[in-house]
């Protein structure tokens, strides 16, 4: 059993009907249960967030099928209004038809757009891919000087987070990067499992009930 659960969590909400009343609820909440980060769409900025709390944004979400130019604008702007770190999608087309230097390059951009300390995660959709090209991805944000790569954005009809999926990421990158699971994480014992496979970080909405243990309803 993991100590202190919450403090692998990125507190998210990414629904598209989300109102502000939701994003402060939420980054109240995430507060209140110690969580690592609260993880909200770009649009919300800027927000305050309790000390002791980071803030992460997505970029090119769900689909990845924004022009890297795009997505380095919306990763310079959100790091402008004071985000400590970015969760990028990928094209995932790109990657399924074995392109991995345009995969690498889509990374440097917002990479180069939100520079060191601002932590970039790289949102694969693993469930989309094949064992080969989740390894050629993960070496490609390794590549491109990532932070992270991360499993799913939670809206793929593929689905998301697998502990094979994260043990094939972490074998790939090692302890040069972190991982992150996110899509489907909706028990206590899915949370430990991902944790288990390697991952540092998770992407819940449903982080009450996890760390409460019991079992979540749905969610990221």
């Amino acid at each position: 059993m993991t100590d202190n659960i919450a403090r692998y969590v990125d507190h998210t909400l990414l629904k598209p009907e989300a109102t502000t009343a939701d994003v402060a609820a939420t980054i109240a909440e995430a507060a209140e249960l110690g969580a690592y980060s609260v993880c909200l769409s770009p649009s919300v900025l800027p927000v305050d967030v309790p000390e002791g709390l980071k803030l992460a944004v997505v970029v090119g979400f769900p689909s990845g099928k924004h022009h890297s130019e795009i997505k380095a604008a919306e990763a310079r702007l959100a790091v402008s209004q004071g985000v400590d770190e970015i969760d990028m999608v990928i094209d995932v087309g790109a990657a399924i038809e074995g392109r991995y230097d345009a995969v690498e390059a889509d990374i440097r951009a917002v990479r180069e757009a939100a520079p060191t300390p601002v932590v970039l995660k790289v949102i694969i959709e693993s469930a989309a891919l094949s064992d080969e090209a989740i390894v050629a991805v993960s070496r490609a944000a390794e590549s491109a000087g990532a932070d992270f790569v991360k499993t799913s954005t939670g809206f793929h009809p593929a689905g998301g987070a697998s502990v094979h999926a994260v043990e094939l990421m972490k074998r790939t990158v090692g302890d040069r990067l972190e991982v992150k699971a996110s899509g489907g994480i909706r028990t206590r014992a899915d949370a430990e499992a991902m944790i288990a496979a390697g991952a540092t970080r998770l992407g819940l909405s449903s982080t009450r009930t996890i760390v409460e243990d019991g079992v979540a309803g749905g969610g990221y």
